[in-house]
């Protein structure tokens, strides 16, 4: 599309209307690109003589765009209190850009859908893991205290649970959701790890025993219900010093 003259690539649904969140798309200036814009949806045309779609992955999640947020040139200054409502906002704009672009979208393709989450008392100190896995009717949680770690530790651990819980064969698609910026550079964008590195192996090596898997950015702390259920779980087993094995119920 064109925005302002310039070309580019604009998010947007398998029909090819735009995926848009408080009246704002995701953009890319160019394929590949990592770092993500929103652009007004008003300010958005057609480009004559271009209807190709590309697939999600043609441009990687930026875990810093906050989809529908104000962005931080238009933010107003004033008094802490001021400051403290748009913080809200943007927490609000988060869960409500997740529920509209991932989780239904996750959810309908009747694939297995996984929220994981660390938590750390310290960094390095006690740490756990927080996991909540949907699979149809069926809903599986783990809390589980890993000790004396980092956070990063804890994170990468908990996306290793779900990978060990799917079936080797498994067709479908896996979707994970992490609020962890840094496991899904290390995993998935060819960040450099200094530390960590026998477990990012290892769950990497996790990662090619599933035919189609995907680690999906969701905002911490920003009200997404199972995101937050993930995070309780992994705080509630730090708090105890203890495990709490996988537990299953019916939907």
């Amino acid at each position: 599309m064109t925005l302002r003259d310039s070309k580019v690539l604009a998010r947007c649904e398998v029909d090819g209307r735009l995926r848009a969140v408080g009246g704002r798309v995701e953009v890319r200036y160019k394929q590949g690109a990592t770092k993500a814009y929103q652009a007004g949806e008003r300010n958005l045309s057609a480009l004559a003589g271009s209807s190709e779609l590309l697939a999600d992955d043609a441009c990687p999640d930026d875990p810093t765009l906050v989809l529908g947020a104000p962005p931080p040139s238009s933010a107003k200054s004033g008094a802490g209190a001021a400051r403290g409502g748009s913080s809200q906002a943007r927490k609000d704009a988060a869960a409500q850009a997740h529920a509209s672009t991932h989780g239904p979208a996750a959810f309908a393709r009747g694939g297995i859908v996984a929220y994981a989450d660390g938590a750390c008392s310290g960094n390095p100190g006690p740490c756990g893991l927080g996991v909540v896995v949907i699979d149809g009717e069926t809903r599986r949680e783990l809390s589980e205290y890993l000790g004396t770690g980092t956070n990063n530790i804890a994170e990468l651990t908990a996306i290793l649970r779900v990978l060990e819980l799917v079936s080797p064969g498994e067709a479908r698609v896996v979707t994970v959701f992490t609020d962890s910026s840094y496991a899904i550079g290390v995993l998935q964008k060819g960040w450099k790890a200094k530390a960590n590195q026998e477990l990012i192996a290892e769950v990497k090596k996790a990662l090619k025993r599933v035919a189609a898997v995907e680690l999906r950015y969701v905002p911490g702390h920003s009200g997404v219900e199972l995101n937050e259920r993930a995070d309780v779980l992994a705080t509630d087993s730090v708090k105890r010093r203890a495990t709490r094995a996988w537990t299953t119920e019916s939907l």
